[in-house]
């Protein structure tokens, strides 16, 4: 592998293809049942497409700075395209070693085929020129093409497309019908499961030149391309319309990679560059197949459970039960951490507080929200009630921007006050805030998540959200608010940590309290879990503090530029990578304060872009009960020596091993609120007895 950092960083991207390469081990892991590491393979290629169109784009955007300017950033474009590019090579051959010499044998161990059309039966071969007749040709876009020259033709962005040369000045595009299901699954025959692409029903009845004189052979191809928005001027005219005007441009986007058949002819190959008018370095060469996300619905035919078995979300101890959410929260704060238990208890507080009478006003910030969602049918029946609504709606979410616009829309039209974005500036920020009249005085609710008000998402990432109806936190809550509202423009908060106004001050303020407290001979440790962790300025702090002699644990998903176990620079930083069933998705920031320890969860990763480009909100765990369920949670994924990986030196990768007792961390919190489930239920029963 080659090297990914300086002295100090990793590159953030690199780091990134890193992260996809832990994705892949789960592919492989055998481990994993058979569908599940399937499914990773999916979940690699999805992320894949998603960095190219994303990242890879950003990179090239550089290219473009003149080169005097260029020269002085640290970052150099060129270089960087040819490490990803020769790295995402290297997965790639994994990949494909995986896909071939693992999972289609264990496929067929279970007597499940998945066969090429060279490889059809003559049943099968008539099955599938009835389909291919009565289903697929109606819908098929053919085109042939001359080829000499850059004829610039243009294929949809992320499309399935067979490329064949039909002589030597002519050539053959057909696009693969995104409205069926990619995999075709034929007549079980003798025992025997036997499924084939689409794409190779294709093969086999296009194999015939149109002439009818030669057999041609028909190879993948797909383009992805630039995904970002770029809006002329942010900081004048609606916002909004610019974005909703711009969201056509994304799919006419300029190439970022051509994935190809690499069996495709060297001559061949040169023939698509130029048709399709992209740069030899955009080539990226893939296997037969492409578009493996399509393996999230690859069918299982046969009669045995081939996934992980069911880990349906738990009640709440307490707010499953309660008679009303917001009595609950007024006994203590509430924490939930889904998808372990279920989210029903958010949709239920503002269910609640749609209908009750007491309740006078809403206010929430939305970043990415489910297609169909009852939380927002809580909103809208909320305005529909004559509370007072207000809803803001982050439209600049990449990929969620159409659905945002719809549900903003909806919003508007039942009565709700609807704000959308702000030029410049995210609001990343998962919160909620209710008032409600109780005893002739206002009372605030808050809601402080660090994931999304979205069911679907609920169900495969793991979060923490906290309701409480702590005073200064909710007058905090309330007075961000009115900053988004545009009423005040500096909330100066007592409790809660947001950026870009104090977050990033009092992160550094505590990491430097480490310090002195690590100089004086005193407890001083820091353990952080977080997706991601990039801020150069506070990598240096860590640094810094690792040097005093603070000990830092780190729980990093995804990139980390700070390179852990370098003597005289990070000698006290263990930094490790839980990839499992969920995807870790909280933020926790816990600080040793000399015995008297802090929590914080909330928003915001230790990146550049969330301490100082976004509105972020961080909240204190004040709750001695709530703050011991989150480090317990926290101790449990430390402990993990099954899924978790250590971030070193050269980010090997390598899974955490020792001779203690195995801690899948993912399945032990799952037993860990089942236990508290069951605990709470026995005391019951004692009572009752009693």
């Amino acid at each position: 592998m080659g090297k990914l950092y300086n002295t100090k960083y990793y590159h953030r991207d690199l780091s990134w293809l890193r992260f996809n390469h832990r994705v892949l081990q789960e592919a492989a892991d055998t481990r994993n049942p058979l569908y599940e590491r399937i499914k990773f393979l999916a979940i690699f290629s999805s992320n894949l497409d998603e960095f190219f169109r994303v990242r890879v784009s950003d990179i090239r955007q550089i290219k473009k700075i003149e080169k005097p300017l260029r020269k002085k950033l640290i970052t150099k474009p060129n270089k960087v395209l040819k490490e990803i590019k020769k790295q995402v090579a290297m997965q790639q051959e994994e990949f494909g070693k995986i896909f071939k010499e693992d999972i289609v044998p264990a496929l067929k161990r279970e007597n499940i085929h998945l066969i090429s059309h060279k490889e059809f039966s003559a049943t099968q071969k008539e099955i599938a020129k009835t389909y291919f007749e009565e289903t697929l040709q109606e819908k098929l876009l053919i085109s042939c093409n001359p080829c000499t020259g850059k004829d610039d033709v243009f294929i949809e962005n992320e499309a399935l497309y067979l490329a064949a040369q039909l002589s030597e000045t002519e050539f053959q595009l057909v696009k693969i019908p995104d409205d069926e299901p990619r995999f075709f699954t034929f007549p079980k025959q003798n025992g025997n499961h036997y499924i084939t692409f689409i794409d190779d029903i294709l093969k086999y009845n296009l194999k015939q030149s149109p002439q009818g004189e030669k057999q041609i052979q028909h190879y993948a191809i797909k383009k992805s391309r630039d995904a970002e928005l770029y809006i002329d001027d942010e900081f004048s005219g609606n916002l909004k319309e610019k974005i909703e005007k711009s969201l056509p441009k994304r799919d006419k986007g300029q190439a970022t990679r051509l994935l190809i058949d690499q069996t495709m002819p060297k001559p061949f190959q040169e023939v698509v560059k130029n048709a399709l008018d992209v740069y030899a370095t955009d080539i990226v060469q893939g296997g037969t197949y492409h578009n493996f996300r399509d393996f999230f619905g690859f069918p299982n035919p046969s009669s045995t459970d081939l996934s992980n078995k069911d880990l349906p979300p738990l009640p709440h101890p307490v707010l499953t039960i309660a008679d009303s959410i917001f009595d609950a929260i007024d006994e203590k704060d509430q924490i939930l951490h889904y998808p372990y238990q279920a989210f029903e208890p958010i949709i239920r507080l503002l269910e609640e507080a749609a209908e009750d009478p007491k309740v006078s006003s809403i206010k929430i910030t939305i970043y990415r929200s489910a297609d169909e969602s009852r939380l927002n049918d809580a909103i809208v029946r909320a305005a529909e009630n004559g509370k007072e609504v207000t809803v803001f709606i982050e439209v600049k979410a990449r990929f969620d921007e159409r659905n945002n616009f719809k549900w903003g829309q909806i919003f508007e039209e039942k009565g709700a006050n609807v704000i959308y974005s702000f030029p410049a500036i995210k609001i990343h920020s998962k919160i909620a805030c209710i008032e409600r009249e109780v005893d002739g005085e206002t009372k605030r609710y808050g809601y402080i998540a660090t994931g999304n008000f979205n069911e679907d998402t609920a169900t495969l990432y793991t979060d923490f959200g906290l309701m409480t109806s702590h005073h200064e936190i909710t007058e905090d809550l309330y007075k961000l608010f009115l900053v988004l509202e545009g009423k005040m423009i500096i909330p100066k908060p007592q409790q809660l940590l947001i950026s870009p106004f104090t977050l990033r001050d009092e992160f550094e303020k505590m990491i430097e309290q480490e310090i002195a407290n690590a100089k004086k001979g005193k407890e001083a440790y820091i353990i952080a879990k977080m997706n991601s962790l990039e801020d150069k300025k506070t990598i240096k702090l860590l640094y810094k503090a690792s040097k005093a002699g603070v000990c830092i644990q780190l729980l990093v998903r995804g990139i980390c530029c700070l390179i852990p176990g370098i003597k005289g620079q990070s000698e006290d930083i263990y930094v490790t990578s839980i990839l499992d069933r969920f995807l870790e998705h909280g933020r926790v920031y816990i600080f040793g304060n000399d015995g008297d320890e802090k929590m914080f969860i909330g928003s915001a990763d230790w990146m550049k872009r969330n301490l100082t480009h976004r509105i972020e909100v961080v909240t204190p765990i004040l709750d001695e009960a709530v703050h011991k369920t989150i480090r317990d949670i926290i101790d449990i994924q430390i402990r993990d020596n099954v899924k978790a990986r250590i971030i070193d030196e050269m980010q090997l990768n390598r899974y955490v091993e020792n001779d203690k007792k195995k801690v899948q961390s993912q399945l032990a919190t799952y037993k860990y609120f089942k236990k508290a489930i069951n605990k709470k239920e026995g005391k019951k029963k004692a009572s009752k007895t009693t």
